[in-house]
C-alpha cells in the first residue's frame, strides 16, 4: 500500500514581496492579537491544497501540473494590503492582499484544478483570491479595536510589482513547533496565455 503525503501547490515569494512581509511581520508577531503566526519562512501564495497524495502519484500528477505550466506564462503581482477572513468581531485569518494578474491566475487555477480532482483534490468552486496567511487567531480570539488599528496602519502596505516564474510542489508535515515544508518538484510558467 502506498504511502501519503500531505501537499499543496503554491508559488514561493520573490525576495521583494518577502523583504515587504518581513517588515510587517516583525510588528505582527509582537502586537497582543492571539494569533499562531505562520513562520516567515513558511509563507507562500498557495493556488491548490491537495491534501493527502499517494507517493505513487506524483509523478502522474507532476505530469498534469507541467502540462498546464507550458500553457501559462509569469504572473506579475504586488502585496496591496492587510485584511482578515471573519468579521472584527470573530476574526480567523489575517491575510496580506495580493493584486495584479489576479484574474489570469484564477483562470490557472481552475485549469490546474480539473486535472487535480483525480488526485483527490477537493473542487474549489469560490474566486480565487489570492492572499498571504500570516497568521490563524486562535478559538475565540477577538479582534476589536485592536485588530482595527492594525489593519487600517497596514491598509497601505504594498510592494514593488513582481513576477511568478514558477509552480511548486510542496509537502507538508505537520509539527508540534509549526508546519514544515519541503519542495518536491518545479514547473517553470513558459507559455503564453
Amino acid at each position: 500500500m502506498s504511502q501519503t503525503i500531505r501537499s499543496f501547490l503554491a508559488f514561493e515569494l520573490p525576495r521583494e514581496i518577502r523583504g515587504v512581509i518581513d517588515t510587517v511581520y516583525d510588528e505582527l508577531v509582537n502586537s497582543p492579537l492571539d494569533v499562531r503566526w505562520v513562520r516567515p519562512g513558511n509563507i507562500h501564495l498557495t493556488v491548490i491544497f491537495l491534501g493527502n497524495v499517494n507517493q505513487d502519484q506524483v509523478t502522474p500528477l507532476g505530469e498534469k501540473v507541467h502540462a498546464v505550466c507550458m500553457k501559462y506564462g509569469p504572473f506579475e503581482i504586488r502585496l496591496k494590503g492587510l485584511g482578515i477572513f471573519g468579521t472584527l468581531r470573530t476574526p480567523r485569518v489575517l491575510w496580506a492582499g495580493v493584486e495584479g494578474d489576479v484574474e489570469r491566475m484564477g483562470f490557472f487555477r481552475n485549469a490546474l484544478q480539473k486535472h487535480m480532482i483525480s488526485f483527490g483534490a477537493k473542487e474549489e468552486k469560490r474566486t480565487f483570491r489570492p492572499h498571504l496567511t500570516l497568521g490563524r487567531f486562535r478559538k475565540g480570539a477577538r479582534g476589536g479595536d485592536l485588530l482595527q488599528g492594525i489593519l487600517s496602519r497596514h491598509k497601505e502596505v504594498n510592494s514593488p510589482l513582481c513576477r511568478l516564474e514558477e509552480l511548486t510542489l510542496f509537502r507538508s508535515d505537520l509539527r508540534p513547533e509549526g508546519a514544515r515544508y519541503t519542495k518536491l518538484q518545479t514547473w517553470p510558467l513558459v507559455g503564453k496565455k
